[in-house]
């Protein structure tokens, strides 16, 4: 391995799953604006939109999040050649 590619920045990050507002803590290097108390410690936070807790494929339920339409449009379009 190459000396001096890797960070050195390395702190306690609190990541935020905004679909179901659960929080982890985890270490990263990534900047962050905002802040959160977790136990009387102010961390960085990262929102997020879709985490472990939350995906389909984690949990086991297989719903299909689609904000735009694109999966109706999908199956009004191609879902239903099979079915004759």
């Amino acid at each position: 391995m190459k000396e001096g590619i890797h960070p050195t920045n390395y702190r306690p990050v609190v990541f935020k799953d905004m679909s179901n507002d659960d929080t982890f803590i985890t270490r990263s290097t990534i900047n962050a604006r905002e802040t959160i108390d977790i136990d009387g410690v102010t961390y960085p936070l990262v929102k997020i939109e879709i985490s472990s807790t939350s995906h389909p494929f984690y949990t086991g339920k297989q719903k299909l999040v689609d904000t735009a339409g694109r999966v109706d449009k999908f199956m009004n379009r191609y879902g239903n050649r099979n079915k004759k």
